[in-house]
């Protein structure tokens, strides 16, 4: 089991922390557009739970893969912490299949850049969200090593975000005048 532990940061710009990451010599991996499918069921009991249930689809310079992913509920920690079951999905269409049989239906459905860089044993994503603007995404082996990687990229007053993209999308969308 992988507990995925991670500081989510509201940004106004990508582009300091990106010349940052430049200039701390971290290690660009790729740039990607992601495409994330959300299910629940019909009584909202991942939702209600704390808890996803999400197909995605990644393109990338390497081509185009597809993730089937579980994320338990929170967990207390100072930054965001809980279980994930990941598995790469060969077939996407099936695997949606699957999950419209066995009751779940798609939710949400969102497509975000994502920029990934490594630094001090963290992945660093730089991402870029219509409707909510532009985040950077720290997720590390534990709490020090996210710190670390905060500090580095001059992002301490930064506030943590504890919401999922997901919630913050549908929030979003929900709100009257959004999107508009």
């Amino acid at each position: 089991m992988y507990t995925e532990t991670e500081a989510k940061l509201k940004v106004d710009c990508l582009g300091e922390t990106e010349v940052r990451l430049a200039e701390l010599n971290a290690e660009f991996v790729s740039e990607q557009v992601q495409t994330d499918h959300y299910f629940d069921d019909e009584d909202l009991q991942m939702t209600k739970s704390d808890k996803c249930l999400r197909l995605r689809r990644v393109v990338a310079d390497s081509g185009e893969d597809f993730f089937l992913t579980f994320k338990g509920a929170r967990r207390e920690n100072r930054f965001k912490e809980r279980q994930e079951i990941e598995i790469q999905i060969k077939q996407p269409d099936a695997a949606r299949e699957l999950l419209l049989a066995m009751g779940y239906k798609e939710m949400l459905v969102f497509e975000k850049k994502r920029r990934i860089w490594h630094l001090g044993g963290c992945e660093i994503a730089l991402d870029e969200l219509p409707l909510l603007g532009d985040f950077v995404e720290i997720e590390g082996p534990d709490a020090e090593a996210i710190a670390q990687a905060q500090k580095d990229l001059q992002l301490t007053n930064s506030r943590h975000i504890p919401e999922s993209y997901a919630a913050l999308v549908e929030e979003k969308l929900c709100r009257p005048g959004a999107g508009a």
